[in-house]
């Protein structure tokens, strides 16, 4: 045992408690109580803990970031009142008398929490981090609550928290959505809502100035900016204003985005010592940020520029499967040493902690600070007492906002010990400091650093005895930091987001008809609030403020919009004569009264319209006019049901061949969902299987299927047109309870429900853990339970499309040991092969979809 291992227990022995590091003195620090929740990234973790924190009398939670710890102050401000909880960070401090529940940063948490009843740290992996790490360690080897402490984070850490608290209980959350490598790709062809990771501001800032000129813009998200900086850019991507934001790795914890692909600018960066190549832990991290809850997400990289850089197969196999290497060692570091004298306390923070697993933390700023100043003899000379050490050493532990490094951050807190050795600062003084710091003009560098400055008074204006007239100096700061973030806000939005741009790039993609287009009643056309031109008559007439090089673009937008501008014009014209029209029963409605009826037309996505005989009286000059109208706000109230015209127009067309052309004919017929078997597929040529994949259609396991039509815009308006009569689920969830009569686009499952496309959904994911035509294997049930479905209703859904579990043997009476899981076997449930051809073969080897293409066949 160590020299501080020694001290610890003689500490702990001469003031009558435990400051207990590892297993061996877990017990005494109640760690039966301690509850490890692991797993990747978007497994509710977070949540879990603000529900347990909620349900105790009491509580404190340590987050690894402000911007998380305000983000979690406010919803838990919501549930017990402002007056009740505290926000506790280096920069900010909000703390109510007697307040019950805190939420703090992991460096601001109190180390006195067993008064507590829950505490929860999150992050904990980052006991592992090279600048941060001793502060996690020593929040997790101490900080308890009294009747819970929790745990959160990666899988990773299973090994150390088993080997350093041997009583903890650990639980393992699979991620609720699926995530999958989509390769590289050229900036030019990411799609909307892509987050971009760059490992340098410089790459940041290019990244973000090529998609302004090409792709309207980029949200911008760096660790330097300040939390409320961020909070404006995230929200300005979460909106829709932009469909893309670049980041350094920061956006890897704490932001939750509406993100559906992370591409990689770089796999390197410098981590304070070299330059080195991400972890595939790291990497899992970042790209872990697309797809949110049960929605998945694809990660990938950049290519093209010459700087071309790519995923090996063995990282890729690690982020999709969430297989990591185990963390083998944490930083650890004296949390709590002694303040004798300047000799002493250095030694307690080098001290080596002797036990296996825990290995000394590299030299932090703080520590290097210390150092570099007790080597001062006027400044070391005047530090006597071991208050003035404890003093002395609180100061040290300033953080370096302004990243100036040892030799620079010490000339600033030698500076300010110099006015704290002997009292507080004055308030003029520090107000002066913080007017110099408050202008919110200049460059995006430029605020920055001024912000990074303000941080540092803002820090010093939370400390208990530095400054005079404390709450209104912390007051000032924040309102300071405040104005300096909106202005680089402003900056950062004005070089980086061509906001017409954005709207005419968006109008030129493939979900355009989802764009906000409107006609103002002068004429006016604007897409999503931009004006981009008006109409005379039924003429487009580009904007005379539009300059010579986006004038192309502008009538690009417009021919791409004008059925939906002359829809519009109609619907004025409608509107001035009938007010608000819906579709109801396969009748357009004014309120109650019946304006038209929806006839039987040349297809089901294009009825005939009917005025209702109350309009016979009108001029046939009048009528006509409005029929027409009604035609043209009809054909816009259409639009979600394109994906049916597209397979109508296709069953039409003779070069389909009338194997497809029949195909087409029954899934048209079910209105966009047919089972499989009754389809005619095994007339189909598997050659000409893929225009069926290019109109839309998906070939299932047990169903043929449109997924598009699935949603419930289109399945609310086949039956308001009168096309599907069947049974409706107007949210379209993935899981319903069962019954006799189904929902259109369902099909049974047990004593419940599922949409054809989640349980196809399955299906897949049961033939890729089946692999290469293995006999037996093992299927991960947990993607069933995250949408709904009860294990007995999974099992039978399984069973329909031929899977058959082989339930695991139970241990015999007297054995140990963990359970064996469950395996399933699979066996063809049907042929949908024409009878002439032979029988088919055992399934390819090699691909993991080998077996569910042969399915597909």
């Amino acid at each position: 045992m160590g020299i501080g291992w020694s001290r610890l227990l003689a500490a702990a022995a001469a003031h009558g408690h435990n400051r207990g590091v590892t297993g061996k003195f877990a017990t005494l620090s109640g760690d039966a109580n301690v509850k490890a929740v692991l797993g990747p990234t978007n497994t509710g973790k977070t949540h879990l803990a603000i529900e347990r924190l909620c349900a105790h009398s009491s509580g404190a939670i340590g987050f690894p970031l402000r911007l998380l710890a305000r983000e979690v102050y406010d919803k838990v401000c919501a549930i017990k009142g402002p007056k009740e909880v505290a926000l506790i960070t280096g920069e900010e401090r909000i703390e109510p008398p007697g307040a019950r529940w805190l939420l703090c940063t992991v460096e601001a948490m109190p180390r006195d929490t067993e008064e507590r009843a829950f505490v929860a740290l999150d992050e904990v992996q980052l006991a592992a981090d090279r600048e941060r790490g001793h502060i996690f360690t020593d929040r997790l080897l101490n900080a308890r609550g009294r009747e819970e402490t929790m745990l959160l984070g990666s899988s990773t850490m299973e090994p150390m928290i088993r080997s350093l608290l041997p009583e903890a209980g650990i639980t393992t959350r699979p991620r609720f959505s699926t995530l999958r490598h989509a390769g590289a790709a050229k900036l030019s062809r990411l799609p909307p809502r892509s987050a971009i990771v760059a490992f340098s501001a410089e790459q940041v800032y290019a990244v973000a100035e090529m998609l302004r000129r090409f792709r309207g813009g980029a949200a911008v998200v760096m660790g330097a900016l300040s939390p409320q900086t961020r909070n404006a850019q995230v929200a300005l991507f979460q909106s829709g204003e932009v469909d893309y934001i670049v980041a350094t790795d920061a956006i890897g914890m704490g932001l939750n985005l509406d993100v559906s692909h992370v591409a990689f600018a770089g796999l390197s960066k410098f981590d304070g010592v070299r330059q080195r190549r991400l972890t595939p832990a790291e990497m899992a991290q970042i790209a872990g940020r697309a797809g949110r809850h049960q929605k998945d997400g694809t990660f990938g990289t950049l290519s093209g520029g010459g700087r071309d850089v790519a995923f090996t197969d063995e990282e890729v196999y690690a982020i999709e499967e969430h297989r990591f290497a185990p963390i083998s060692h944490l930083f650890w570091r004296d949390g709590d040493p002694r303040h004798d004298n300047l000799d002493t306390l250095i030694a307690d923070l080098e001290a080596k902690p002797g036990e296996p697993g825990l290995v000394p933390a590299p030299e932090a700023i703080d520590l290097g600070v210390l150092k570099r100043l007790a080597e001062e003899p006027e400044i070391a000379a005047g530090v006597t007492s071991p208050a003035l050490v404890a003093r002395f050493w609180d100061v040290c532990s300033l953080p370096d906002f302004r990243q100036l490094g040892i030799e620079n951050h010490a000339r600033f807190v030698a500076r300010l010990w110099q006015d704290l050795r002997s009292g507080d600062l004055g308030s003029d003084y520090v107000a002066a400091r913080i007017a110099e710091l408050d202008k919110p003009d200049g460059d995006i560098d430029t605020l920055q650093g001024r912000i990074a400055a303000i941080r540092s008074w803002a820090y010093i204006c939370q400390r208990p005895d530095w400054v005079l007239a404390k709450e209104e100096m912390a007051a000032r700061a924040r309102a300071a930091e405040a104005r300096l973030s909106d202005a680089l806000h402003g900056r950062l939005t004005e070089r980086f987001v061509n906001r017409r741009t954005a709207v005419l790039m968006k109008t030129m993609g493939k979900d355009a008809n989802l764009l906000r287009v409107e006609l103002a009643e002068d004429g006016a056309v604007s897409v999503e609030g931009e004006v981009i031109g008006h109409l005379d008559g039924f003429r487009f007439v580009v904007d005379a403020r539009t300059g010579h090089d986006d004038r192309k673009l502008l009538l690009a937008a417009a021919e791409r919009h004008m059925p939906e501008l002359l829809a519009q014009k109609a619907g004025h014209l409608i509107a001035s004569q009938f007010g608000e029209l819906t579709i109801e029963r396969g009748e357009i409605l004014r309120g109650e009264q019946v304006v038209a009826v929806l006839r039987e037309g040349k297809a089901i996505a294009a009825p005939r319209i009917e005025l209702a005989r109350e309009l016979a009286a009108l001029a046939p000059v009048q009528r006509t006019q409005l029929a027409e109208a009604l035609d043209l706000w009809l054909a816009r109230e259409l639009a979600p049901l394109a994906p049916l015209t597209k397979l109508e127009e296709a069953a039409r067309d003779p070069a389909a061949g009338s194997e497809v052309r029949a195909l087409l004919l029954s899934v048209i017929a079910g209105r966009g969902v047919i089972a499989r078997e009754r389809t005619g597929l095994a007339q189909v040529p598997q050659e000409r299987r893929r225009e069926l994949r290019k109109l839309g259609v998906t070939i299932g396991a047990l169903d043929i299927f449109v997924p598009a039509l699935l949603k419930p815009a289109p399945r609310k308006l086949l039956r308001a047109i009168g096309a599907d009569r069947r049974f409706l689920r107007e949210d379209m969830a993935s899981v319903i309870p069962g019954g006799q009569k189904l929902p259109a686009g369902y099909r049974h499952a047990g004593k419940q429900a599922i949409r054809v496309d989640m349980a196809e959904k399955l299906f897949r994911a049961a033939h890729e853990s089946r692999g290469s035509g293995r006999k037996r294997f093992i299927v991960d049930a947990a993607l069933g339970t995250s949408m709904g479905l009860a294990p007995g209703s999974f099992v039978r859904l399984m069973r329909e499309a031929g899977f058959r579990k082989i339930p695991a043997p139970v241990l015999p009476e007297g054995a140990f040991g963990p359970p064996q899981p469950d395996l399933w076997e699979w066996r063809a449930p049907r042929k949908d092969q024409p009878a002439a051809r032979k029988p088919e073969a055992a399934p390819r080897e090699g691909n993991a979809f080998a077996a569910l293409a042969d399915l597909m066949r």
